[in-house]
């Protein structure tokens, strides 16, 4: 099987999460099928991504974007209470290790009890 565009994103279509990937000028350029519902109407491709966020989180998205080009890798972001799930700044490289974008991952804490519930429909 070849890997191609078209299977790459059906493998992204199929996370059950968001991925909304913006390059560095903070333009998104990709959002899986799971953002796309989420943020139906506020928020598409060729849009800016600071127009769905306040003063402050645009501050923190800049500084996590430095800190990647300065060489970090993905970053904690933040613990969502009501999502129980904690927020990752991911930035993504080429293939010659230079930042061209970022994309938040959330990651959902599981309960050992309930480990085999479904989590997300």
């Amino acid at each position: 099987m070849e890997i191609t565009k078209e299977v790459l994103e059906s493998i992204l279509n199929s996370y059950p999460y968001q991925i909304v990937f913006v390059d560095c000028t903070h333009t998104v350029q990709w959002m899986n099928t799971a953002a796309k519902n989420r943020y139906a109407g506020r928020v598409e491709i060729g849009d800016c991504i600071f127009n769905c966020h306040n003063a402050a989180s645009r501050m923190k998205i800049e500084n996590f974007l430095q800190r990647a080009k300065d060489g970090e890798d993905e970053m904690f972001e933040a613990y969502n209470p009501q999502k129980n799930e904690r927020e990752f700044f991911t930035p993504v490289k080429d293939k010659h290790g230079n930042v061209i974008g970022y994309f938040e991952r959330h990651e959902v804490y599981w309960d050992k009890d309930a480990a085999s519930t479904l989590v997300r429909k």
